[in-house]
């Protein structure tokens, strides 16, 4: 009973849990089946979301793919547009090289012609020159340069007797050197216009130009001096033209005295002597003497600046001059000093600069207030046979010198009479009678300048001064335009300058006048009179110029 009991209990107990496992089953199974559905709805939304992406993916190359093929398209086009472009200018460049090429060798062609036009063109200028220097020989016409100075710090400074306002609108340069041989003026008044005025001249030197340009255009004159001419170098313009430096250099404050340390500034003068002995080297020893005078003529005066008082000190005397039988200007008892080398020579010049009168005004403040004329007087003795005859024996001229010697001392300064007397023979004073001397002068002149009161600003004496310089200065033109005129009468004696420099300026020399003008605004009117000067002097016709029969001497072989 207990064992059915148990078999049922145990038979429900397992129909029980067979109820319940067939229920979890079902409930597995529903399970199951709500999973396989959840995942087979996320697959199904999974799917349809890759859908989506795959087909916007599509869309997006397609888009692409159109935007790569424009793309494409655009590069090409723009390539060839490019490739073009870079062929065009390519091109381009070739046909600029090749325009280049064409102008380089137009250009060196064109620069060969302007060239050889310009080597024409100087050798033809130097024909005209040498023409017109043979021209000048014959006509004996007054030989005019021309220099223009640089603008200097005084022309600006303070003190003058004008406004600042007129000083600025003043201080500008009017006168260029056109070309080597024009002088070009800008001439203006207030309310009126510019003019340009233009004046020629045998040579005209730029602001720019050295000493030693200067001095290559008058070294030609100075061989004239061995060939039996006389030579005259005057230096006119107005006070602080740059006449002094042209003439001597610069000079040092301390004694007004040109300076010889730099070479290179050294002025007309001292380069001129420097010449002549040069030359004179080259001619057999001692066949030339070489004196110096140095005067200065202030106040309508002449003063003797190399004399000397009892003790030796070289103090200025006044000289007189005087026109000798034979028509020529003489200074008598004039101190001539023998030199035999140029450093001798500017001892002496530098000597006699020492005492020349010099007071500062408000244009310059070492102006010169007296003409300097420094002359070099170059003497041989020929015998009267052989005058006019050229020595082609060197043994004999060094014979003659020999015999000379004794009767015409270094000094060259005493008189025939006196040498006859120191004649050792008979032969020798037929000798010395025979002897004929022979010199010639160069003739070196430092002008006073021209004065404006009004500009210079000077009083009492110096005013006196100023107005003697200025009639000696007058005289001198009057003298040339007598000249130029051929009057009946030349007014040397007007002035003891012109009466001193009357054989030069009368015919008897080859005169080269350097004018010296400022190129400043303020000085217009006195750059204006100073090339007027020499425009006229251009215009005077002497004659031709009367050599002195030199002997030739032959060098030593």
């Amino acid at each position: 009973m207990l064992a059915s009991c148990v078999k049922v209990i145990l038979h429900m107990t397992q129909k029980k849990y067979q109820g319940l496992a067939r229920r979890s089953t079902n409930e597995v199974l529903q399970l199951y089946s709500a999973h396989s559905q959840q995942q087979k709805l996320q697959r199904s939304s999974v799917v349809i979301q890759l859908y989506g992406a795959i087909k916007r993916l599509k869309c997006d190359l397609k888009s692409l793919h159109s935007f790569a093929l424009e793309l494409s398209k655009d590069f090409q086009r723009q390539s060839k547009t490019y490739l073009y472009q870079v062929l065009t200018a390519v091109q381009g460049i070739q046909l600029q090289n090749e325009a280049a090429q064409m102008f380089q060798i137009k250009a060196f062609d064109l620069e060969q012609s302007l060239q050889e036009l310009t080597e024409r063109y100087e050798k033809e200028k130097q024909k005209r020159r040498a023409l017109h220097n043979s021209l000048v020989e014959l006509r004996g016409n007054v030989r005019v340069h021309c220099r223009i100075r640089p603008l200097l710090p005084f022309d600006t400074a303070a003190g003058h007797l004008v406004s600042q306002d007129r000083q600025r609108r003043f201080s500008e340069e009017v006168a260029y050197a056109a070309d080597d041989e024009t002088v070009l003026v800008k001439c203006s008044r207030p309310g009126h216009a510019s003019v340009n005025k233009t004046f020629q001249f045998e040579r005209v030197y730029s602001a720019s130009e050295s000493q030693d340009t200067v001095f290559a255009d008058v070294a030609p004159l100075l061989t004239s001096l061995l060939d039996g001419y006389n030579v005259c170098i005057m230096a006119y313009g107005q006070t602080g033209s740059g006449k002094t430096y042209t003439m001597l250099g610069p000079q040092s404050e301390e004694n007004l005295v040109f300076a010889i340390e730099d070479e290179s500034e050294l002025g007309i003068i001292p380069r001129a002597t420097q010449e002549v002995f040069r030359l004179i080297s080259e001619k057999p020893p001692g066949s030339y003497w070489v004196e110096v005078s140095v005067v200065e003529v202030y106040n309508n005066e002449i003063f003797d600046l190399l004399a000397k008082d009892s003790c030796g000190k070289v103090f200025g005397v006044k000289r007189d001059v005087v026109t000798t039988r034979e028509g020529k200007s003489d200074v008598p008892l004039l101190t001539q000093e023998t030199v035999e080398n140029a450093s001798e020579f500017l001892h002496l010049v530098n000597k006699g600069l020492q005492l020349r009168v010099r007071h500062p005004t408000l244009v310059h403040a070492h102006s010169s207030r007296s003409h300097l004329v420094v002359t070099l007087t170059i003497a041989t003795v020929v015998s009267g046979d052989s005058f006019g005859s050229s020595w082609e024996d060197e043994q004999t001229s060094q014979r003659l010198h020999k015999e000379v010697s004794c009767t015409f001392p270094q000094k060259m300064r005493e008189s025939k009479s006196t040498s006859s007397s120191r004649a050792s023979s008979p032969a020798q004073l037929e000798a010395t009678e025979k002897m004929k001397q022979i010199k010639t002068r160069l003739q070196l002149v430092d002008l006073a300048g021209s004065e404006c009161v009004g500009m210079s600003g000077v009083t009492g004496a110096a005013l006196r001064e100023t107005s003697f310089i200025n009639r000696s200065l007058s005289a001198l033109a009057d003298v040339l335009g007598a000249i130029a005129e051929q009057r009946s009468h030349v007014p040397y004696r007007n002035s003891k300058l012109t009466h001193l420099l009357q054989d030069s300026v009368g015919g008897d020399a080859k005169l080269l006048v350097m004018l010296c003008i400022s190129p400043d605004q303020k000085y217009l009117t006195e750059s204006m009179q100073s090339l007027g000067f020499g425009t006229r002097a251009r215009q005077v016709q002497r004659g031709q110029v009367k050599k002195k029969n030199f002997p030739v001497l032959s060098k030593a072989k």
